[in-house]
């Protein structure tokens, strides 16, 4: 460290770090009185006025028309030139405790416990303090034996009471209704006039005017005791009060803002005007822009060894899993900014890169992939008020599918440029490297194509809501014209899969119709050879049967014989005459036997005589053909039985 900043850190340490005493006390005043003593000593009572009284009277350490220019590493090295420097007070703390409709001033020392505080206020409330919620710490609920000074608090502080075990009366109905007020979001239109930009911010009702004032000053530059405000309503003299205290107008307000011109212009300001400043500069400012005093901040407060509060980085360093890794920033960021964010895709960037490019066109996205910095100014800013902002968290949720990377460490960080250069090429890795760590936080919009996947826009943190919005309306009306070419694109080709479908199954329903016709025909035929099949053994059997019963059949007796002789003719079916002789004697069976061997078998055709009509195979077989009276000759015909 510079003798310069030895000597800078050696006069913040004397002076409490009190970044404005330690300026007074180096800078001559036109009446030999430090301001902020002055100020000091309204606040500390008797005993304090008149330690800054015995410095008031102190010699100044040198002359202006007679000592030579100070060099640069003795710019911060005052003649001290009274002991009430070095026997200073120990730092005391305001706070501004609202309950109900009273307001209660409380100064205690840093090194006092929460406990005091709501002692301090049983006194003055007459609530116990079993009974008794203090609430508005910037870092949570604490506990009665927290030290103050461990709170890293600045001096002036807001603070509320909760009494829900104490019914409210009539009387209370004011403060419900700042209670309500607290709970609102205030929409805050601010204009930066130099920059000729606006800006919409939401802070909740129990946002002090101070934290405002500290994020305008991460998105203007312009550091919080140079801001010069129009519009803060005439009860906003402290900048300690919260915004529902502090008479803005609900839902919005309109304010705007710009650099104070130099001190030089400025020499007699009001008494009013002076307050206000006091408060702002000793609200958590002290250490702002200190480089313009030639001390390097990270010399000023120790940044390689502090063991002060910081806040959880989003993503663990050197995390094996993606998705564990994924899982812990989107935690952190809900515990940080709120649950009102985009929902982050949980996984890898390959897998966030499939469910964005990949399914069907109608349902592709474009993919956000967000990109961390802690170590940026504009990171804080552009969390809460963009990244949270509902308008914005509404339509990422809708069209995009929202990947997010802490590059605050470097091994992070190379671990990013490995995976966009696996996945997007070297071009957008390089493009990465480019961005100096107060340009980001960065979202880069990349939308997939057939061949490659191609980055539309790299969006910086230094940017409004309503310029994230157009940028991203800009990038989804580049991609919905291309998703509209792939969703036709898409809609031909399934038409002509489609047809070609409709082909496949006209054709596989024409193989199976030509299928069942051919296995028809083929138990046709098959019916047809066994009916075939028992017809021919039906008649080989017919014939045997004939053959047979040809073969048993006595032979025809001669006409000239010494029996009697019967002729018969017998006409079949089919026209034709059957002639054969039978001896008298002959058993009908016999004519029987005959006729069956001609193929008329009597179980099939009966045979009749003429006239008169007779059913002769009715008669008994065994009775002879003179019992029947066929003799000596006689015509039959044969008929088919019905």
């Amino acid at each position: 460290m510079s003798s310069g900043g030895e000597k800078a850190i050696t006069l913040l340490e004397l002076n409490n770090w009190d970044l404005v005493a330690a300026i007074n006390g180096v800078m001559p005043q036109e009446n030999g009185i430090l301001q902020s003593e002055v100020s000091q000593a309204n606040i500390y009572g008797p005993h304090r006025q008149a330690a800054t009284a015995e410095a008031a009277v102190a010699p100044p350490a040198t002359s202006s028309s007679s000592s030579s220019p100070p060099s640069s590493s003795s710019a911060f090295c005052p003649v001290l030139p009274s002991r009430h420097i070095v026997e200073r007070q120990p730092r005391m703390l305001n706070f501004r405790v609202e309950y109900r409709q009273r307001t209660v001033e409380v100064v205690v020392e840093e090194g006092s416990a929460v406990g005091e505080i709501k002692h301090i206020l049983e006194t003055e409330l007459q609530v116990p303090i079993s009974q008794m919620q203090l609430k508005g710490w910037k870092s949570g609920d604490v506990s009665d034996v927290t030290v103050l000074r461990s709170l890293h608090l600045p001096k002036n502080n807001s603070l509320y009471v909760l009494t829900p075990d104490i019914a409210p009366t009539a009387s209370t109905s004011q403060n419900s209704v700042l209670q309500e007020s607290l709970n609102q979001n205030f929409l805050l239109v601010i204009s930066h006039r130099e920059a000729q930009r606006d800006y919409n911010l939401n802070f909740p009702g129990s946002r002090t005017i101070q934290e405002v004032k500290r994020n305008v000053s991460d998105l203007t530059n312009i550091p919080v005791r140079h801001q010069q405000w129009e519009g803060w309503p005439a009860a906003a003299s402290d900048d300690s009060m919260t915004l529902a205290a502090s008479g803005i107008s609900y839902p919005c307000h309109h304010l705007s803002v710009c650099r104070r011109s130099s001190p030089a212009n400025n020499q007699e300001p009001t008494e009013e005007c002076a307050d206000v400043h006091m408060v702002s500069d000793s609200e958590g400012d002290d250490f702002e822009d200190a480089s313009e005093f030639g001390v390097d901040e990270s010399e000023m407060f120790g940044m390689g060894s502090s063991t002060g509060c910081r806040k959880a980085a989003l993503m663990p360093e050197n995390s094996e899993n993606e998705s564990d890794a994924l899982l812990h920033f989107t935690a952190e960021f809900s515990t940080r900014y709120g649950e009102c964010h985009p929902v982050f895709f949980i996984g890898t960037l390959e897998a966030a890169s499939q469910e964005a490019f990949y399914g069907k066109a109608r349902d592709r996205k474009l993919l956000a992939i967000y990109l961390h910095n802690d170590e940026s100014v504009l990171s804080n800013v552009f969390c809460s008020q963009m990244m949270c902002a509902d308008s914005i968290v509404a339509y990422l949720s809708q069209n995009f599918i929202t990947w997010a990377w802490d590059v605050t460490k470097e091994a992070n960080k190379a671990r990013l440029l490995t995976i966009c250069t696996r996945h997007f090429g070297s071009v957008v890795a390089q493009t990465i490297r480019t961005y100096k760590t107060d340009q980001f936080p960065l979202l880069l919009i990349v939308m997939g194509k057939r061949t490659s996947n191609e980055v539309l826009n790299v969006i910086q943190g230094n940017t409004t809501v309503d310029e994230l919005m157009m940028r991203l309306m800009g990038a989804m009306e580049i991609f919905s014209a291309q998703q509209q070419e792939d969703i036709k694109d898409e809609d031909e080709r399934e038409a002509r899969e489609m047809v070609k479908r409709e082909q496949d199954e006209a054709y596989q329903l024409s193989l199976e119709a030509d299928r069942k016709k051919r296995e028809a025909q083929e138990r046709e035929q098959a019916e047809q050879l066994r009916l075939q099949q028992i017809q021919k053994e039906a008649d080989d059997e017919k014939e045997a049967i004939r053959l047979s019963l040809e073969h048993a059949l006595p032979p025809e007796p001669a006409e000239e014989g010494g029996e009697p002789i019967s002729k018969l003719r017998i006409r079949t079916p089919s026209g034709e005459f059957l002639v054969r002789r039978f001896l008298g004697s002959t058993k009908l069976q016999v004519l029987f036997d005959f006729v069956a061997s001609k193929g008329y078998p009597w179980d099939d055709f009966k045979l009749l005589t003429t006239f008169p009509r007779r059913n002769i195979t009715q008669l008994d077989p065994a009775s002879s053909l003179l019992e029947a009276k066929l003799f000596p000759q006689e015509t039959l015909f044969l008929e088919a039985k019905e």
